[in-house]
């Protein structure tokens, strides 16, 4: 029996993908090391998860903001190169199919087969062709900015309530190690998901982020420490 052929392939993803990774790592970094800051200076839990609180929603306002401007600079991009394509199919068709067909020699066809595949392909939709063959451009990859930025908000507001959730249920004397060990932990699972998705090492990418996240968070607690020794 022939056997069907599947390929695993994942880099379709690539777009929400990376806003969903970067928002989530994101919203456990960026607010557990707001509230271990706090808390190392001795503040009140009331204190400490006001601080959380709004380092959720300035963080995932932020990240929508930042990630929508960042996406429409490059859908921008790509708009620009598809108009200038789609003017010079209308300014010079059989240039632009000449072009289309030495392509296809560069890729190991014969000049005639080449010719051949050219006028095939364009005799359905040109633009398509060209977006694809000359520019790399899909309709389906090309970017999304308002999708990025929902994502990236959603994903680090998802994740940035693992350090509320530990303040919140953890003994105020363990109030540090709680939101420390529970944010590792989502990082930990959050970096070996990225990594499933993108058909990468999960350890590795587990690991990648477990250790940055630490070392901002342990870097933050000291600081808030120092500082409230300090003025305390």
């Amino acid at each position: 029996m022939a056997r069907r052929h599947h390929e695993g392939h994942k880099l379709g993803r690539g777009g929400w993908l990376r806003a969903g990774v970067l928002g989530a790592d994101d919203g456990v970094v960026s607010t557990a090391a707001l509230m271990l800051g706090i808390a190392a200076t001795s503040a009140t839990n009331g204190a400490v998860l006001v601080a959380g609180i709004a380092g959720l929603v300035a963080g995932a306002l932020s990240m929508a903001a930042g990630e929508y401007v960042s996406v429409s600079s490059q859908r921008d991009s790509e708009n620009a190169e598809i108009s200038r394509e789609r003017h010079e199919l209308q300014a010079d068709p059989k240039g632009e199919l000449e072009e289309l067909a030495s392509i296809y020699r560069k890729r190991g066809l014969d000049k005639d087969l080449a010719h051949q595949v050219a006028v095939q392909l364009s005799a359905t939709n040109q633009l398509e062709v060209h977006m694809k063959d000359e520019l790399g451009l899909e309709e389906k990859n090309l970017a999304r900015p308002i999708q990025a930025a929902v994502v990236s908000a959603m994903s680090f507001a998802s994740l940035a309530v693992l350090p509320i959730g530990a303040l919140l249920l953890a003994p105020q004397a363990m109030r540090i190690p709680a939101i420390a060990i529970t944010s590792l932990v989502g990082l930990a699972g959050l970096g070996a998901l990225g990594a499933y998705l993108g058909n990468a090492s999960m350890l590795r990418g587990s690991l990648r982020v477990v250790v940055g996240g630490g070392l901002a968070m342990a870097v933050t607690a000291l600081i808030g420490h120092f500082v409230g020794a300090a003025v305390g």
